[in-house]
């Protein structure tokens, strides 16, 4: 009887509890309570229950921000790296979740300067999780394209950091991004107070059109105060 006890204990018995078991079974052996096979056969169950994994836990409480799994948050991800907000030699060093986040910091960067949103606010846009944006953040510091300017407000409290991109390659392909350079040209309009119809043109009063434009221009060139000269 008391052995069946002792075999329905290790078979429910959580795993930390399994030693104070294996302690009342050699106990009960030194005792003469249990035999030599019964002892052996309890031992190896104990032990065979320490070698199984623990069971997966539980998730406790409630998860705030994006999940990096789900397919909202992937579509954001792959969104922002699409987004064209890096240069393709900066953006080769990254992967496609770090990409996403820089494209963050530079949006944000692009509207004030600089970056102060919260690694949770950042994770969240960028539809990746908290590790992956101090990864990128920490990884784009050490190639030389950001800053990080930390704000302690007392020995236990901080604001949020700000992050500032400084490598030039990357201004300068923001800027050229937002409109605000290119190299484009500017064409001098062609004057058309008076256009020639392709009819005149085509027709064989091309003598007669030419003239025509002529006055015209003329008297929209008169001087001010005097009434312009109409068609002769």
């Amino acid at each position: 009887m008391f052995i069946e006890e002792i075999r329905r204990a290790v078979q429910a018995a959580p795993r930390n509890d399994l030693p104070r078991l294996a302690g009342i079974v050699w106990k009960g052996w030194g005792a003469g309570a249990i035999g030599d096979s019964e002892a052996q056969e309890l031992a190896e169950t104990i032990e065979a229950r320490k070698a199984l994994p623990p069971p997966a836990k539980a998730a406790t409480g409630r998860r705030c921000g994006s999940s990096p799994r789900s397919g909202k948050s992937l579509e954001r991800r792959r969104r922002w790296c699409a987004s064209g907000k890096l240069p393709p030699q900066l953006a080769a060093r990254f992967t496609q979740a770090e990409r996403s986040v820089l494209a963050v910091v530079a949006v944000e960067a692009m509207k004030r300067g600089d970056c102060r949103l919260t690694i949770g606010h950042i994770a969240a846009l960028a539809g990746v999780c908290a590790t992956s944006v101090r990864n990128a953040i920490r990884e784009a510091k050490r190639a030389g394209a950001l800053t990080i300017e930390e704000r302690r407000l007392t020995a236990f409290r901080s604001d949020t950091n700000i992050v500032r991109i400084v490598a030039p390659e990357w201004r300068t392909w923001l800027r050229l991004k937002s409109g605000q350079g290119g190299g484009c040209k500017f064409v001098q309009r062609t004057n058309t107070v008076s256009p020639i119809s392709v009819s005149k043109l085509s027709s064989s009063g091309f003598k007669e059109a030419i003239e025509e434009r002529n006055r015209k221009v003329q008297a929209n060139e008169s001087p001010p105060g005097q009434p312009k000269k109409g068609p002769a």
